[in-house]
């Protein structure tokens, strides 16, 4: 049974190895026991034209891929995942939950690989046409730790996971500046907490945020033109 009224978009954010996957899983779980639809999507991905352009930015051998062209595949596979899955999803009423969203080119692209953040969000809403999370829940994780978790198992990392950890502090400072800069759209929480304190502190917020008036969470989100897919994780 669909109980929202309008649809809900909520974004996990954070560096790689901070749980953006486990924990959203968790909160779309608990969101389905109670009757919610709930479309859980990644980026990059999300869609077919936007997988394909995961493998080219993520996986290794496919040649130099310069700062510039690594943020506009990004923004062209955010453009299709905000058109074809996330608008058209909290439309139908649903709560999104996506893996990654603008707020991760501001940081890797802008920050990380330092082409300017307000040129980077400026192209992400260029190409989103201005939609935005109702909330951005940041998983804040220590880049050394980060790594330990990404290499459990000598797991390979992809071109993003493999940057240096200096690449990945400039990334988790741009983050926290991000949450800053806006406290009363963010939830922000230490990745080392226990993954069950995690899911309930998120979910106690995610449940305030169902409380707000169906008008007002329309509103926030300002379907179908406004200011400003399908699983898990991603490098920006």
């Amino acid at each position: 049974m669909n109980k929202q009224r309008a649809g809900v978009f909520i974004a996990f954010e954070g560096g790689d190895g901070a749980g953006k996957s486990t924990q959203a899983a968790r909160l779309a779980a608990a969101l389905e026991s109670r009757g919610y639809t709930v479309l859980r999507t990644r980026e990059p991905g999300g869609t077919p034209v936007g997988e394909k352009l995961r493998s080219l930015v993520l996986d290794h051998g496919n040649g130099d891929i310069d700062a510039h062209t690594e943020a506009l595949i990004f923004a062209a596979s955010r453009a299709a995942h905000a058109s074809q899955v996330i608008r058209p999803a909290l439309g139908r009423g649903e709560i999104v939950l996506t893996d990654r969203y603008i707020d991760s080119s501001v940081a890797y692209q802008g920050a990380g690989r330092d082409l300017g953040q307000d040129a980077v969000r400026s192209l992400n809403e260029w190409a989103t046409s201005g939609l935005e999370p109702h909330l951005t829940v940041l998983l804040d994780v220590d880049p050394q730790l980060g790594r330990l978790r990404r290499t459990v198992g000598q797991a390979a990392e992809d071109r993003l996971e493999s940057e240096a950890d200096e690449f990945h502090a400039r990334i988790r400072d741009a983050f926290l500046n991000l949450a800053a800069s806006r406290p009363a759209s963010y939830l922000v929480l230490p990745a080392h907490l226990p993954v069950n304190e995690l899911a309930g502190q998120i979910l106690a917020r995610v449940d305030a945020l169902l409380d707000t008036p169906p008008a007002a969470a329309q509103d926030a989100v300002q379907l179908p033109a406004v200011r400003g897919a399908a699983q898990h994780g991603g490098g920006s």
